[in-house]
């Protein structure tokens, strides 16, 4: 059975209203989705990762937390940014270099709002796809699909 790292990048500041319930439907429907093969690397315990690792610690999943950038990127198979500032943009690159796939959170009121309108690659080398997605339940299950493409620990054809 594979297992599947999630590094989950979200805002270090207290969340809005909304995104605090996009996260938490995202963290459902990943759970309802992908069960307990999920394993979540998150960068702290404040914030918005505060809900994400309550409301996951909640649901049955194994976490992981207070690990930063690049070892929360090398850490995990895709990086699922839920909406934050430099420090998830900054992670978002990181996994790129790194040629992990980024599944992206928009319509969050956060900065890494600006990701909606970057093209799918960040450069000609084409390392690592960046997808973004409005509605959190949709994210959750294209996470869920790489897990199923049987893509996690073999590489990944783009």
């Amino acid at each position: 059975m594979f297992e599947l790292y999630i590094g989950i990048a979200a805002h270090s500041e207290e969340p809005n209203v909304t995104l605090t319930l996009k996260s938490r439907r995202f963290l459902e429907e990943l759970w309802s989705t992908c069960g307990s093969v999920v394993r979540l690397v998150i960068g702290g315990y404040w914030g918005l990762m505060k809900y994400v690792v309550d409301k996951a610690l909640e649901l049955g999943f194994t976490v992981s937390f207070r690990s930063r950038s690049v070892f929360l990127t090398r850490t995990s198979d895709v990086l699922v940014v839920l909406g934050g500032g430099a420090g998830c943009i900054q992670e978002l690159v990181t996994a790129y270099t790194e040629k992990k796939p980024v599944y992206i959170l928009v319509d969050t009121g956060c900065s890494t709002d600006l990701v909606k309108s970057w093209p799918t690659y960040l450069d000609n080398r084409m390392l690592a796809p960046i997808l973004k997605y409005s509605d959190p339940v949709e994210l959750a299950r294209e996470v869920c699909k790489f897990r199923r493409a049987g893509s996690v620990k073999k590489g990944f054809e783009y």
